[in-house]
């Protein structure tokens, strides 16, 4: 979409002044809190990489960069091999995003650890880098990310698949922390990835939406790479006429996206997911979990179910009748199905052909409806179920509201990534990584990480 923006002079740089505070930020100045929850992001980011590189689309993209030949500068997670930094990048992306139970954020429009941390950990890993250097450079491109997404608007209603337009800033914003590019490399950077944006919302519910996570990511560290051996990009790539904003968003909110740098941190404000589904059906399950409870409820009776969401949340995830797992995922009425059946929605296995076929879980998925109302936000959902005995149970629930105690999110995380990691790296190397990704300021370089990784 095309739009004429009024410039002002802190919109013409505002390239520039966000290439300057991400290459330039250091570790000691971003907040105690954004340092936890980052690292609270980097070990949910982990585990759903090594669950999520199982997945058949992970296992394609191996077997191509096996086949032009692997490099050997960056793990491929959950897979057993290396690859060059940029091959993990690509790989490591998508299968973060494969299972669809990475974090996300409101500022964002999407996911925003998954298009960071493949180009941090493929860096830190080949360059020998600090747990800090690390971190700094994941704070440095969720930040960045973030601050395009509030200052572009959220355009995920005009099709645009957020977690690759704007993450691919957040990837070349990491690799320009991690290869300690100065301010005109990193503009540049910006520059070379913004042009690279790509990703539409027709591909959700196929292996094209996790690939968009791991082309942000591989693009983002290519742009940085080459801008660091002088390859040059519009220098105003997200101000200009035909730009980034212009082409790939709905305004450009200078406010929003530039003032409070290295004093406000958006990362302090990343949401997790404790559902294995796409994150707009999850109020909406937190409401049939708490409907469970009531004492009137008994699932036999159901006659007819309404789920009320925003607009936004039908055209994300509103897949009428799923054939396959992808498809659950991205199903209002059959997410609920599982949840009014006890089903664990934070399961992997149930998220599968048998269980979109299962005639139980049809039958409820059949009575239920899908509703747009507004009111409750992009996040929001209220559930009504009707009974046959003419009894009405209703609950709203909103899970876009950061978890405010870092202690009990670090221990459902932590519960999280063992059920993830374990049945692919072992209890004894899951518990090795909690321990060191909760400690990581403190370790001289991620060695000890990557291999207790690999198994």
């Amino acid at each position: 979409m095309s739009q004429a923006f009024s410039f002002s002079d802190k919109q013409i740089d505002a390239t520039r002044q966000l290439a300057t505070f991400a290459s330039g930020l250091s570790y000691d100045a971003i907040s105690e809190k954004a340092q936890v929850v980052c690292k609270h992001a980097l070990l949910d980011w982990l585990g759903v990489t090594l669950a999520g590189a199982q997945e058949s689309l992970v296992t394609i993209l191996r077997d191509e960069a096996a086949a032009e030949g692997l490099g050997d500068q960056a793990t491929l997670l959950g897979i057993g091999a290396k690859g060059s930094v940029s091959q993990a990048a690509l790989i490591n992306g998508a299968a973060g995003h494969a299972l669809d139970y990475d974090d996300v954020h409101p500022s964002v429009g999407g996911h925003p650890t998954v298009p960071v941390a493949p180009v941090a950990l493929a860096l830190a890993e080949r360059d020998g880098n600090s747990g800090t250097d690390l971190l700094t450079g994941l704070v440095a491109g969720i930040e960045t990310e973030a601050r395009v997404g509030s200052l572009i608007g959220d355009a995920r209603d005009q099709g645009w698949h957020q977690t690759s337009t704007v993450g691919v800033f957040g990837g070349a914003a990491a690799a320009a922390s991690l290869l300690n590019l100065d301010p005109e490399a990193t503009t540049h950077a910006f520059g070379v990835a913004g042009t690279q944006a790509a990703g539409v919302m027709a591909s959700f519910g196929t292996m094209c939406k996790p690939l968009h996570a791991g082309m942000a990511a591989q693009s983002g560290l290519r742009a940085a790479e080459w801008a660091m051996r002088g390859f040059t990009g519009a220098a105003d790539i997200l101000e200009h006429k035909r730009g980034f904003a212009a082409t790939h968003g709905l305004r450009f909110d200078t406010d929003a996206g530039l003032e409070g740098m290295g004093e406000k941190f958006f990362c302090e404000d990343i949401l997790f997911k404790y559902h294995a589904a796409c994150y707009g059906t999850h109020s909406a399950i937190e409401c049939a979990r708490l409907i469970r409870e009531n004492p009137n409820f008994a699932i036999e009776n159901i006659v007819k179910v309404e789920i009320r969401v925003h607009t936004r949340i039908t055209h994300m995830c509103d897949i009428p009748a799923p054939r396959d797992g992808l498809g659950i995922k991205f199903s209002l009425r059959m997410t609920m199905a599982l949840a009014l059946s006890g089903e664990p929605t934070s399961a992997l296995h149930v998220y599968s052909e048998e269980h979109a076929a299962r005639p139980d879980l049809v039958a409820i998925r059949d009575k239920v409806t899908s509703v747009i109302d507004d009111r409750y936000g992009y996040r929001g959902a209220g559930v009504t179920v009707h009974l046959t005995d003419g009894t009405v149970l209703h609950e709203d629930f909103d899970v876009a509201i950061p978890e405010s105690d870092l202690l009990i999110q670090e221990a459902k995380l932590t519960e999280k990534f063992h059920s993830l990691a374990e049945p692919v790296i072992g209890r004894v190397n899951a518990t090795t990584v909690v321990d060191l990704v909760l400690s990581l300021e403190a370790q001289p370089n991620i060695s000890p990480l990557i291999k207790a990784l690999t198994g």
